[in-house]
């Protein structure tokens, strides 16, 4: 009877991890469509509107995903009490759920967010194709993917389970 509880634990701690890895993989995944959507909204904002930078910033932290949300709402406070734009905005790059290039074209966004309006809508444009590839790229991996964290931890219960036994 033990065993079988041993057993069951097992296999539940290996769902449970395989839940939580799933989980996080969609995290990311939504995180980059917000990225993708609120850069693209901020292109046309910039350009056709002329919406200056900490209300933009706010109007996009509304329209996004917690991640994202979090992440102009913090730029945009930061902007409107007068700090450095680009140091705000790749400090805020650092924690973000996404892997090192994406993580670096947003931060080095923030460099590119003063200036002119030709050169922040260039700047936003060329992240968010960056962005758009690596999101092609990992919905490319995803199925080859899941089947090797699902083989991973369901073989690795039944491992435990024998061991048990």
């Amino acid at each position: 009877m033990l065993k079988l509880l041993g057993s069951l634990c097992v296999v539940s701690g290996s769902v449970l991890a395989w839940c939580i890895q799933r989980m996080e993989r969609r995290r990311k995944r939504d995180t980059l469509s917000d990225f993708q959507a609120a850069f693209r909204k901020m292109e046309e904002e910039v350009r056709m509107a002329r919406t200056p930078m900490p209300a933009l910033l706010r109007m996009l932290a509304a329209d996004c995903g917690p991640e994202a949300a979090s992440f102009f709402r913090v730029t945009s406070k930061a902007a409107g009490e007068g700090e450095i734009l680009p140091e705000v905005w790749r400090r805020q790059a650092e924690p973000l759920p996404l892997n090192k290039s994406d993580k670096a074209a947003i931060a080095g966004l923030g460099s590119d967010m003063q200036g002119d309006e030709e050169k922040v809508c260039k700047a936003v444009s060329h992240v968010s194709r960056v962005l758009e590839r690596s999101a092609l790229e990992a919905e490319r991996k995803r199925p080859e993917e899941e089947k090797r964290s699902t083989a991973l931890w369901f073989s690795a219960a039944a491992l435990l389970v024998i061991l048990l036994i």
